[in-house]
């Protein structure tokens, strides 16, 4: 391995890393919750758009280090979007070469942006992404990057600028410093991981805050949760894209979840419409499921009397969706029905 190349592409992320500055937390006050705050981390406005910055940039200092990445390799990932993005990014970045090996229907200004980095999108049935992308790899003598693999041990979860460590650290001068509940969807599961293990890493903030991980239909992370089930696949590939799998994840940790939920896809949907109001800006449909599910969190506490706050992550911004999420034509053709979940969201929130 080429160690002054290595020692070069490290120092390239480490000052791309430097450039950047943290994601903002937003602080969402709903008229019908005034003991309970919404708190909104936005991990949109990474360079390449997404939570999934942060992943990349981990997935490569993990993959240099580990002597698995040189000056000639290869970059080779599953995904149905916005890793891979983010991955292409740090590909141009290090000039290397990039294949997306992504599920058939990709959001189409996904795959612009790929391609946009200088990345080449590959499109296969949705069963055959990790075969194919391993098949890819080694034909190319290059390295598969297997996000569901390795995203929960690539980043440090005590600290060394984790999402858990940026999350907590914002939320230190607010009325509720320490939410009673930390809400995320779940991918790969490496977010997720690393910030059930960085609460019970701080004893502060074990004693209170609860790991909420919210999935959509078409994928198996709950019932998994549920049964124990580490065999269970399904077929059908997710409507929001970004979270919920095939089959159980390595990355996916579920003894660090203290509750899961299930979040209908035209819940998640119709809340990306109602937060587009709230917020003046589109979000993703992944950013709809955390929501949803975090504002049944807040009306528990609600009812319960219990005042404090909530907090999620908007994982990336909606333009990437017009075609999907935001379009009433892809709506209709997948026949979700928004209505009962807007009324819902409306009558609960006051908005």
């Amino acid at each position: 391995m080429d160690r002054a190349w290595v020692r070069e592409a490290v120092q390239k992320i480490n000052a791309d890393f430097n450039r950047s500055a943290d994601t903002h937390l937003i602080k969402v006050e709903l008229p019908a919750f005034p003991d309970q705050t919404l708190y909104l981390k936005d991990e949109s406005i990474h360079p390449s758009g997404s939570l999934k910055h942060r992943l990349a940039r981990s997935l490569y200092l993990y993959g240099l280090c580990n002597g698995h990445i040189g000056p000639d390799t290869v970059i080779v990932e599953c995904s149905s979007g916005s890793t891979a993005v983010s991955e292409a990014y740090f590909a141009r970045l290090l000039g290397l070469r990039f294949i997306a090996v992504m599920p058939k229907g990709t959001a189409p200004s996904k795959i612009e942006k790929i391609t946009f980095y200088g990345g080449e999108p590959h499109e296969v049935e949705p069963g055959d992404i990790y075969a194919e992308a391993e098949r890819l790899a080694c034909q190319a003598g290059g390295h598969f990057m297997d996000q569901f693999t390795y995203a929960e041990r690539v980043t440090d979860w005590r600290g060394n600028n984790s999402i858990a460590d940026s999350l907590f650290a914002q939320l230190a001068l607010e009325d509720h410093a320490i939410p009673d509940w930390v809400v995320m969807s779940a991918g790969t599961g490496g977010t997720s991981a690393t910030i059930g293990r960085y609460i019970r890493y701080r004893c502060d903030l074990a004693a209170k805050t609860q790991l909420l991980v919210a999935d959509p239909e078409n994928s198996v992370f709950y019932e998994h949760y549920r049964t124990g089930d580490p065999s269970l696949r399904i077929q059908a590939k997710s409507r929001i894209e970004g979270i919920g799998r095939p089959r159980v994840e390595a990355s996916f940790q579920p003894r660090v979840i203290d509750r899961m939920m299930q979040v209908p896809d035209a819940a998640s949907i119709a809340t990306i419409h109602w937060l587009e109001h709230v917020l003046g800006r589109k979000c993703g449909g992944s950013t709809g499921t955390n929501v949803w599910a975090a504002l049944h969190m807040m009306r528990e506490m609600r009812t319960a009397g219990q005042a404090g706050s909530v907090a999620t992550l908007i994982c990336d911004g909606g333009e990437r969706y017009l075609d999907t999420c935001y379009n009433p034509d892809w709506i209709a053709r997948e026949a979700l029905d928004l209505a009962p979940h807007t009324q819902w969201l409306t009558e609960t929130t006051g908005i």
